[in-house]
């Protein structure tokens, strides 16, 4: 299992970013993918997560600002997150399934002035 995210960085409060997950070497198109992330000093909080149905689940915290999806030609899963606050600044990880067992190195979001 190969897992990359990307697009993390600095953005204002109440900016946009979003992120990209390449993930590899298990059957992308069937499998549920996840997004969760650790802010410092704090463990792994789930943020959000797509079946292979394509439904979906996200964290209270999130819900109305975020949107994760994917694009299973590309093998790729995103994170479409609006509306961003100081409480979101975190690393953000993309995981297989809704465990943390397989997961990626993750990409730095901060917000803040």
């Amino acid at each position: 299992v190969h897992i990359v995210e990307s697009g993390g960085g600095l953005v204002r409060p109440g900016g946009s970013l979003r992120l990209s997950c390449a993930a590899s070497g298990f059957p992308f198109s069937g499998s549920a993918l996840s997004w969760a992330r650790q802010a410092p000093g704090k463990g792994l909080e789930w943020v959000s997560t797509i079946f292979s149905d394509f439904s979906t689940r996200s964290a209270d915290s999130v819900a109305g600002r975020f949107t994760i999806s994917r694009e299973n030609a590309l093998n790729t899963v995103y994170l479409q997150m609006n509306e961003l606050k100081p409480e979101d600044t975190a690393v953000y990880v993309c995981t297989l399934g809704t465990t943390s067992r397989h997961r990626g190195q993750g990409t730095q979001v901060t917000v803040s002035y």
